[in-house]
C-alpha cells in the first residue's frame, strides 16, 4: 500500500529554520513528481514547491528564495529545508506524490513559527 510518511516540523521563532523530509513506500507504479503543499487554519490547502522525477522543481511566490526543495530518488525521499521562515508560513504541511494514475497524500506536520 502506498504511503507517505512526513517528519522535520516543530516551532520555530521568525528567521529561523527547518527542514521537512517525506519518504515513500509501497508504490506499484512509479511516481513521476513530489510535492509539499500546506493549509493554514481557515485557508486552503495551497502548494509549496515540488520536483520532478527529472529534477525540474518549481515554488510558490510566497516562498521563492527562501524554501528549497530536494530528492533522493534512490531513496524515494524529499526534503523542503525552509529558511528565513515568517509567522505566515504556520501551517500543516503535506507531502503528496503523484504516480500515472492517482496521487497521495502524507498525513501532514506541523510547522508554527513565533514572532
Amino acid at each position: 500500500q502506498a504511503r507517505l510518511v512526513e517528519s522535520g516540523g516543530g516551532s520555530v521563532q521568525a528567521g529561523g529554520s527547518l527542514r521537512l523530509s517525506c519518504t515513500a513506500s509501497g508504490f506499484m507504479l512509479r511516481i513521476n513528481g513530489m510535492g509539499w503543499y500546506r493549509q493554514a487554519p481557515g485557508k486552503q490547502r495551497e502548494l509549496v514547491a515540488f520536483i520532478s522525477r527529472g529534477g525540474g522543481t518549481g515554488y510558490a511566490a510566497s516562498v521563492k528564495g527562501r524554501f528549497t526543495i530536494a530528492g533522493d530518488n534512490d531513496r524515494n525521499t524529499i526534503y523542503l529545508q525552509m529558511n528565513s521562515l515568517k509567522p505566515e508560513d504556520t501551517a500543516v504541511y503535506y507531502c503528496n506524490a503523484k504516480d500515472s494514475i492517482d496521487e497521495y497524500w502524507g498525513q501532514g506536520t506541523q510547522v508554527t513559527v513565533s514572532s
